[in-house]
C-alpha cells in the first residue's frame, strides 16, 4: 500500500526566511534613528575648560580717552570769509589773543550806515536839549525884564499916591498910573506861572531826551562793539584744539572753528554699548591702569543719548594725585556693576555665538556629550551658570560651527 507524504506549502517556507530579514532590517533601523549622531575630533583642536565655584563680579571693560576738565567751543559771532589767522591748532593762548579775523562787506556796510544814523539821531537829540535850554533862557530873560517894568510900575504908584494924597497929581494921571501898577501885576503873575509851567514842561522833555540818548549811546556802543567780532579772541587762557578755519572760506554766525581746553584737570570721555545703558548710572566705581598702578575713577556723568548704538559717559579721577596725562590717551576702563557674589562660573568661549548658551558639549571621558544648560550674567572673563552643569565638570568652550548637528564629540 501506498504511503501519502504531505507536501510542504511554499507560503510557509517564505515565511520561514522573510521573518528573520525582516526583525533584521527593523533593528538597524531603530539603531540608526535612536543612535546619538557623533563625530570624531581630535582633542589639541579644542578648549576645554572646567566649571568652578568662584566669586563672580559683574563689571566692564572699555575704552575711554581723556579730555581736560574743561572747554569751551570758539563760536563765529559775526558770519564772514576768514581773512587772517594769527595762531595755530595746539597752541596756548591767553584770554582776549587775537585768533582769527573774518571778512564781510555787506555786513561792515550795514554797520556804517547804523552807525551814522544812530550819530545823527543823537545829534538831533542833542539840538532839541539846547533848543529847549534856549527857550527856558529867553523865558528867564522876559521874566526879567517884566520885573523890571513891574518895579517900575510900583515905585510910580507908591510916588503918585502920595502926591495924590496931597492934592499936586491930577486924578486922571493918578488912575492910570493905578491902572498900569494892576496891569504890571497881573502881567507879571500870569507870565511867572507860564514860566513855572514852561520849566517843568521842558525838565520833563529834556529827562525824557536824555533817557533816549542814553539807548542811542548804549545802541552805538554794541553796534561798534559788535563791529569788532568779526575779530576771533580768545574766551578765555588755555590750548587751541579742534582749531582748523580755512583762509577764504566762509563761516555762518554760530559755527565753531575749534575749542580752547582749560588745562587744570583732566577727565576720560568713553563710548559705551547701548546694551549697558540701564546698568550704568552716576555715581559707580571702577578703576584704570596707570603706569602699572590702579587708579580710581567714578562715573560723573551719563549721557543717554544713544547714537550708532552706544552712548557716552564721563568719568572722573578720584584720587587726587597729580597725574602726568596727555589730551587723546586713552584707557581701559574696568567698570564694577555690582558687589562679588559666590557662584558656579564658566570661562568665556566661542561656543556662545554658536548656541547663545543654551546648550554645550560636557566632557565624559573619551566623549563630550551635549547637555541642556542655563547662563545668567556675564563679565569679560566669565558666565554665571545658572543650571545644567556643576563645579569641577568639564566642557568644550571652542567655537561649534562644525557641530551643530552633532551630539557626542569622540575623542
Amino acid at each position: 500500500m501506498d504511503t501519502i507524504v504531505a507536501r510542504k506549502s511554499k507560503k510557509n517556507k517564505y515565511l520561514l526566511i522573510g521573518l528573520p530579514l525582516f526583525f533584521l532590517a527593523g533593528f538597524f533601523v531603530y539603531s540608526a534613528v535612536t543612535k546619538k549622531r557623533s563625530l570624531d575630533v581630535n582633542p589639541n583642536e579644542i578648549t576645554i575648560k572646567t566649571v568652578e565655584n568662584a566669586f563672580f563680579e559683574d563689571f566692564i571693560v572699555f575704552q575711554a580717552k581723556v579730555e581736560p576738565l574743561n572747554s569751551m567751543l570758539l563760536n563765529v559771532i559775526e558770519g564772514g570769509s576768514i581773512q587772517e589767522i594769527f595762531v595755530e591748532n595746539g597752541d596756548f593762548v591767553q584770554k582776549g589773543q587775537p585768533l582769527a579775523r573774518l571778512y564781510n562787506p555787506n555786513t561792515e556796510l550795514g554797520y556804517m550806515t547804523q552807525e551814522t544814523s544812530m550819530i545823527e539821531q543823537i545829534n538831533n537829540l542833542n539840538k532839541a536839549k539846547l533848543d529847549l535850554r534856549n527857550q527856558e533862557l529867553n523865558l528867564a530873560k522876559d521874566l526879567v525884564a517884566i520885573e523890571h517894568d513891574f518895579l517900575d510900575a510900583k515905585n510910580l504908584y507908591i510916588l503918585n499916591e502920595r502926591l495924590y494924597k496931597e492934592e499936586i497929581l491930577s486924578k486922571n494921571e493918578w488912575e492910570t498910573t493905578k491902572e498900569n501898577y494892576r496891569f504890571q501885576t497881573e502881567r507879571k503873575n500870569i507870565i511867572q506861572q507860564s514860566t513855572q509851567k514852561e520849566k517843568q514842561a521842558n525838565a520833563i522833555l529834556i529827562a525824557q531826551i536824555g533817557n533816549s540818548q542814553g539807548i542811542m549811546q548804549k545802541s552805538l556802543e554794541i553796534l561798534r562793539k559788535n563791529k569788532k567780532n568779526f575779530l576771533v579772541t580768545a574766551p578765555l587762557a588755555g590750548r587751541l584744539s579742534s582749531f582748523e578755519p580755512v583762509l577764504g572760506k566762509n563761516y555762518v554766525a554760530g559755527e565753531s572753528i575749534g575749542k580752547i581746553d582749560v588745562m587744570k584737570g583732566y577727565k576720560l570721555m568713553a563710548d559705551v554699548d547701548e546694551f549697558y545703558l540701564e546698568k550704568i548710572s552716576e555715581g559707580q566705581k571702577g578703576t584704570v591702569d596707570h603706569k602699572g598702578e590702579s587708579v580710581p575713577v567714578v562715573i560723573s556723568k551719563v549721557i543717554p543719548e544713544v547714537k550708532g548704538g552706544r552712548f557716552q559717559v564721563e568719568l572722573q579721577f578720584t584720587n587726587g594725585k597729580e597725574l602726568d596725562l596727555r589730551q587723546g590717551l586713552s584707557f581701559g576702563v574696568r567698570l564694577m556693576l555690582s558687589q562679588k557674589t559666590k557662584s558656579t562660573v564658566l570661562s568665556k568661549g566661542s561656543f556662545y555665538q554658536d548656541t547663545a548658551g543654551k546648550w554645550i558639549f560636557v566632557v565624559n571621558g573619551d566623549k563630550a556629550e551635549r547637555r541642556e544648560i542655563k547662563l545668567g550674567r556675564e563679565n569679560p572673563l566669565y558666565y554665571e551658570v545658572l543650571g545644567g552643569l556643576k563645579a569641577g565638570e568639564r566642557v568644550v568652550t571652542s567655537g561649534y560651527k562644525d557641530y551643530m548637528e552633532v551630539e557626542v564629540l569622540k575623542f
